[in-house]
């Protein structure tokens, strides 16, 4: 961890503005469904609150496309944050201007202020100077804990600071950093890297960094089948990106040339149609029948992949196997939840379906580390700087 962290700055008496990910789901009564994200921040607004630091919160929800949007008002998460912290957390009808100041400057040691939604502004997501600035007026201190928006240069995680120094990591940050770092830059090994999702031409950065960084590539996923196709495999109506067949022969000669495993299912769960009353069929090799939809790597698939897993000292597993939304063709991904969690290796486990994967399993807490940032984590494990991490401020 090359930057400053909270632990390095003085945060007694100071205004410090926390960027925290309180972009939570609301339902229809507009009540937060699932706390995670809050709770996830908990760490680094108790540490501050100890240390008397005066707390200014900021977060995006949901993309009201630049104006206000009272479905995604961030004020249910002041009233969940107030619970869980169990102090009064105030909160901000708006996130810049002169009454938003006043409340910032008038704010005590200990005490806690909420501003609304970032984006109701269009001037956050265009990363405007002006608009950065008048954030940065609210405060002495910039904390960065939303890693989960790392890899956007906005007015809150990149144009900050340059106005507000010092810039510093928050114990989320810095835990993501921490366990991604270990899985790029001096991995153990055996290094299993586990590919799932639909699309190739979504990860193509990052299967080109695992050929370089790990020894051995699992794939799964609709992706599969362009490179099934890519070597020539008869993929039935399974869903192909024909122009990325390329793409994929060239990451096969690659992975092919650099001496690692790049392993594809040999045997598919496969059904008539894309449908959830489809019923699930095997096929038994590698080639899928003309009529007949891929949807789920197959037992065999499932045995290999559980062996490889099982002698690896560093997993990273980034997209589900199947259509994991489906049960019959949720299997796959469930095996390769219940093999990671089953593996005392250092494990890191990314990306919305394969977290619910090991939630659904049962065993998020037999993983090394579950990343709350998805396409902020891609692009760290794809080789990728993410300007709000390049943002902060560097250590001596």
């Amino acid at each position: 961890m090359t930057k400053l962290n909270i632990r390095d700055v003085s945060l007694k008496g100071k205004r410090v503005f926390v960027r925290v990910d309180f972009n939570v789901p609301l339902n229809e009564a507009g009540e937060i469904t699932d706390d995670t994200r809050i709770r996830a921040s908990l760490p680094t607004i108790e540490l501050a609150l100890k240390q008397g630091a005066r707390l200014i919160l900021a977060s995006h929800l949901g993309r009201p496309k630049g104006k206000p949007n009272l479905k995604m008002s961030l004020k249910p998460a002041a009233t969940r944050l107030s619970e869980l912290l169990g102090q009064t957390v105030a909160f901000a009808a708006d996130c810049v201007g002169p009454e938003v100041e006043k409340q910032a400057h008038a704010l005590k040691d200990g005490e806690v202020l909420l501003l609304e939604n970032l984006r109701f502004h269009p001037e956050e997501e265009k990363n405007v100077p002006e608009f950065a600035r008048q954030l940065a007026a609210l405060a002495e201190v910039y904390v960065n804990d939303a890693f989960g928006t790392a890899h956007r240069a906005h007015a809150s995680t990149e144009g900050i600071t340059h106005f507000l120094s010092p810039s510093a990591a928050g114990l989320l940050m810095e835990k993501e950093l921490e366990y991604l770092g270990k899985a790029v830059e001096n991995p153990a090994r055996p290094y299993v890297a586990i590919v799932g999702g639909a699309k190739v031409s979504d990860k193509i950065e990052l299967l080109q960094n695992f050929v370089k960084i790990a020894d051995t590539v699992l794939v799964g996923g609709a992706m599969a089948y362009t490179f099934l196709k890519a070597l020539g495999v008869e993929v039935g109506k399974s869903k192909v990106e024909d122009e990325k067949l390329d793409v994929a022969r060239e990451l096969l000669n690659f992975a092919k040339s650099s001496g690692k495993k790049f392993l594809l299912p040999k045997d598919h769960v496969v059904a008539e149609k894309f449908d959830a009353s489809a019923p699930a069929e095997v096929v038994n090799g590698q080639s899928i029948p003309a009529d007949r939809i891929g949807l789920d790597i197959g037992p065999a698939t499932r045995s290999e992949y559980a062996r490889e897993i099982a002698g690896a000292r560093t997993i990273v597993w980034n997209g589900p196997m199947g259509v994991f939304e489906m049960s019959q063709f949720a299997e796959g991904t469930l095996a390769i939840a219940k093999a990671v969690a089953a593996s005392s290796a250092l494990s890191i486990v990314g990306g919305g379906d394969s977290v619910a994967a090991v939630k659904k399993m049962g065993v998020a807490d037999k993983v090394s580390h579950i990343s709350t940032g998805g396409g902020a984590s891609l692009e760290f494990l794809s080789g990728i700087t993410l300007p709000g991490v390049a943002a902060l401020t560097d250590k001596k």
